[in-house]
Parts: C-alpha cells; structure tokens; sequence
C-alpha cells in the first residue's frame, strides 16, 4: 500500500525530489539503481542487465533515432513510476552529473526525445518485475554540431516521507535516471576557461608554531560544444620564483557539459606564512591534448596576528621610553632650580 499524505500537511504542488543515482562521478561505469529500482537500457535478447550502462546516440539534424529503456522493480511490492526525459547539468559546487527534475522544463535534448504517453502519469513495475518503454530522439533541423547531454529519469510516484522547508511541510520523492549522450556531427570545438582563481587562509595566532593552512578555490567553465573530463594542476611561487606548492595534473573524475561552469577547490596544507606567493591553475583534458587553460592569483601571506602583537609590544616600549625621558627631565630641570634657592635664603 503506498503512503497516505494527509491533507493538513499542505505539500507544495512541486514535492522536493531526493535524487538517486543521478550525482555520479564520471568514472561510475555502471547503469543507475538505487537498490530498490534502476533505469537501464534495454539490453539485447539474451544480454545481461547492464550491457550498456549510458545511451549513446549519433545522429545529423533532421533525422530521428530510436531506442528503449528499462525501469527495473528490485523490490518485493508494486512501484508506480512517472517517467520522463531531461537535460543534464553539472552541479555548480563539485561539478556532479545531475539530471534536471521533473518540475523543470529541458531545453535541449530533453525535448528531443518522445515517450509513450502513459509514461507522463502513472507506469507500474511488479514485483521483482522490468518495464521496456520505447522511445525516440528525434533531432530538430537547427541542431548545433557537438555533444547534447541528458537522460531519462524514473520518478516513484510515491511520497516516502516528509520534509520541513521553513514553514511549509513537502513531500519527498525519490527518482533514479539513465544518461544519454547525442552527437550532433559538424565542426567538434572543445573550450575550457579557468576563472575567479581565489586564496582564503587560515593561520596560527604563533606563526611557524603550527601550519598555517589555504584553500584555492577556482571556476571551471566549458566554452565549447563537447564533453570534457579536465585534469587540473596547481602551482604557487613565492618571492624570487621560489616554489612553494606543486600539484601535477590529475584527472578531475567529473564530466564537465557544454556550457557549464562548476566551482572547485583545492586544500592547501603547510601554506606560506610570510611570503607574497602567485598561485596558478592550469587545466586541460587528456582527449584533447591541444587544449589547455590557466589563470592565477596573487595574495600576500602575512602572519598579522604576530605582526600586531609585535606593533602592540613596540607602542608599548615607545611609551615607556618616552615616559622614562620626561622623568629624566623633571629631574634634571628640578637640581638646577636647587642652588637658586638656597641662595636666596642665606641672605
């Protein structure tokens, strides 16, 4: 029996969505299943389950490719599901593969593809049971050449619990989507920017008693029309070119989409404490090896704890001494008033 919502909660039209399996890492080569349902495509006759873990289309605009997925109920009861097709993105902080939810409208492959229309209200699974539901991608006329990223996604239409958002009770729903990757042919143009390249420290009050410590924190963006998976290095040099910081490039484990821009950061243990450092961020991507970006950063590394302790110390002293010198002359100008007047008193 599916979960009752009582009337009293006053649940917003649009249920906030737990999305699940749709955060992956782009080195995650297995289809999406959250361990009760999965959203696979279908597999040949005869083939496991998870043949193929993404859809991965080609096809010139103006011409339409047809394919099938399969929602896949592990569990022992009844799953009703509402399925629908969706744009990718990446999430802003981490750049994770994300697949828009239902209550957002696609703009680009996500409207591309057609489904039954039964998918749009109510498809039930039973019981340790799979659905196959064709669909097609059908490729506007003005489509630009590059890669379109997006999915088909398998909304329970079960509420599983409820959340508190401020003052209003919401629903929560949980879904679980598929990738799909469509090339467009034509000209293949990879972009990559590094942008807003930042250092925030975190010093000891005592420097150079413990570590002070940094993080640099940069944005990525994709300026072309292709997929990239970035590798990232990070290198500072202090005064004289000096290096103080060197991270080779590494794989980033992250898809980054057409026109996408994703915020990351990299810790900075042992930082500089006193030093004026450039820090620079160099990017690339191993499958285009002509392609690299960078962009730096300038901070002084200042341990102004110390340093106003050290002016409180220095005010002090100053007017110590100032106030020893005055003493001296008071008592300086009182032993010449002294002869005068015992002058004056012996007459």
């Amino acid at each position: 029996m599916r979960p009752r919502v009582p009337a009293s909660y006053g649940l917003l039209p649009a249920l906030l969505l737990l999305v699940a399996g749709l955060l992956l890492p782009a080195a995650t080569a297995t289809a999406a299943d959250n361990g009760t349902w999965g959203v696979f495509p279908t597999p040949p006759a005869g083939a496991a389950m998870t043949d193929r873990a993404y859809f991965f289309h080609q096809g010139a605009a103006g011409t339409t490719v047809s394919d099938s997925v399969t929602v896949l109920n592990s569990s022992d009861k009844e799953l009703t599901f509402q399925i629908f097709a969706t744009d990718a993105v990446n999430t802003p902080a981490g750049g994770a593969f994300a697949l828009l939810p239902v209550d957002q409208k696609p703009k680009d492959v996500g409207t591309w593809i057609a489904l039954p229309p039964e998918t749009a209200t109510a498809v039930t699974v039973p019981p340790k049971g799979r659905k196959d539901v064709p669909f097609t991608v059908k490729v506007p006329t003005d489509a630009t050449p590059g890669d379109h990223v997006g999915g088909i996604v398998a909304l329970n239409t079960a509420v599983e619990g409820i959340r508190q958002e401020g003052k209003v009770q919401v629903g929560v729903k949980r879904q679980v989507g598929s990738r799909l990757y469509f090339r467009v042919p034509g000209p293949v143009t990879p972009g990559l920017s590094v942008e807003n390249v930042k250092v925030s420290r975190s010093a000891p009050l005592l420097p150079w008693v413990k570590e002070a410590r940094a993080t640099v924190s940069y944005t990525l963006v994709n300026r072309g029309n292709v997929v990239i998976e970035p590798k990232v290095a990070v290198s500072a040099e202090g005064l004289f070119g000096r290096t103080v910081f060197d991270r080779p490039a590494r794989e980033l484990r992250l898809v980054l989409l057409p026109g996408q821009r994703i915020e990351l950061t990299e810790p900075w243990a042992d930082a500089p404490q006193s030093d004026w450092v450039t820090v620079r961020i160099s990017a690339g991507a191993s499958a285009h090896p002509d392609l690299t970006a960078a962009s730096e950063a300038e901070f002084v590394a200042v341990p102004w704890p110390a340093l106003g302790a050290l002016l409180v110390l220095a005010g002090a002293a100053l007017t110590l001494l100032g106030l020893r010198r005055r003493r001296g002359r008071s008592a300086e100008g009182a032993e010449r008033d002294e002869p005068a007047a015992d002058l004056a008193g012996t007459r």
